[in-house]
C-alpha cells in the first residue's frame, strides 16, 4: 500500500497545486516563493519527491494531480484504519463510541 501521508509544509504545497491547476512548473515556482518563501530548486526538489509518491505528475512543464484532494484524504482515512484497527471499521468505530 502506498503511503499517503504528508508533513506540513508539504500539504501547503499540495494545496498550492490542487488550488491552481493545471499550472506551470515555472507558476507554481513563483507561487511556492510566495506562499512558503522557498527558491525554485527546493519547489522543484519537493515537486519531484510527490511526483515520485504518485501524487502529482510535471509533464511537459505542466504540473497536474494524479489524486485529487478528495482522493488522497480518503486514502489517507483507510490507510490510518489499516494501520491502526488492521483495517476493522468496527474497531476503528469502538474507539470513538
Amino acid at each position: 500500500m502506498a503511503e499517503y501521508k504528508l508533513g506540513e509544509v508539504e500539504s501547503i504545497f499540495a494545496d498550492i497545486i490542487w488550488n491552481n491547476e493545471p499550472l506551470s512548473s515555472r507558476r507554481l515556482a513563483e507561487l511556492a516563493e510566495e506562499r512558503l518563501n522557498w527558491k525554485r530548486t527546493t519547489t522543484y526538489t519537493i515537486l519531484k519527491r510527490l511526483c515520485d509518491r504518485g501524487l502529482f505528475r510535471n509533464q511537459d512543464g505542466t504540473v497536474t494531480s494524479l489524486l485529487s484532494r478528495e482522493e488522497f484524504y480518503a486514502r489517507r482515512s483507510e490507510q490510518f484504519v489499516e494501520d491502526t484497527f488492521q483495517g476493522s471499521l468496527p474497531a476503528f468505530l469502538a474507539a470513538f463510541g
